[in-house]
Parts: structure tokens; sequence; C-alpha cells
């Protein structure tokens, strides 16, 4: 059963080009081949492929990996301003509500 086509908007688009182009050049600053890089990811050269493309068929979690292992950073590269950053990131999460439920509007059918 084939994938159906992933629907992303221009700003999404343009990021994960970029964020394609980043690992490219990474790669080839590296000198690893596509197939030695399937390895270390642990998918197929195909799937690199698409990663590299910037596919947004991709799991994202390759993505990352692939980031991981060829060094390109996905936040601040400074240990202490990331858990500054995560700890402000989970402070205003527990404050937001658990769930978002759409609001009954009120008819009123009182003529």
């Amino acid at each position: 059963m084939a994938k159906s086509a992933v629907r992303i908007g221009t700003v999404a688009e343009a990021a994960l080009s970029h964020f394609a182009a980043l690992l490219r050049i990474r790669r080839k600053e590296r000198n690893l081949t596509l197939g030695e890089l399937a390895d270390r990811l642990g998918v197929s050269t195909p799937t690199v492929r698409k990663i590299l493309e910037g596919s947004p068929s991709v799991a994202i979690g390759a993505y990352f990996e692939a980031a991981r292992i060829l060094g390109v950073p996905l936040f601040d590269p400074d240990p202490d301003r990331f858990a500054v950053t995560a700890s402000k990131t989970a402070e205003l999460e527990s404050l937001l509500p658990k769930r978002v439920r759409t609001h009954q509007q009120e008819i009123d059918d009182r003529f």
C-alpha cells in the first residue's frame, strides 16, 4: 500500500529544504556514502535519499537521528541554555490545559 503524499505549507517546506541542505553538506564534509549513512541510521538507502531531498514523508525521528549522526545541531548547542529553554517550555506547558475542546455555541432560538 503506497503512502499518500504529505501536504505541508510553504514555510514548513522551505524549512525542511534548508534542513536537508544542511544534512547534505555535512554528509559530504564527513565523506559518508549514502549506504554508510543508511547503515548508521538503520534505514534503507532510498530513505536516506528522501531525507537528503527534504521529503516530508520521512519520519521526523529519522531526520533528527541523521542530524545527530552528522553533527548538525537541532537546538542551541550550549547544554546549559538548552536546559533553561527546556525548563521554561515545560513550565509553560504545565500552565496550559491538558486538552483543547471546541466550544459549543449556544443558539438562541427564543424569538
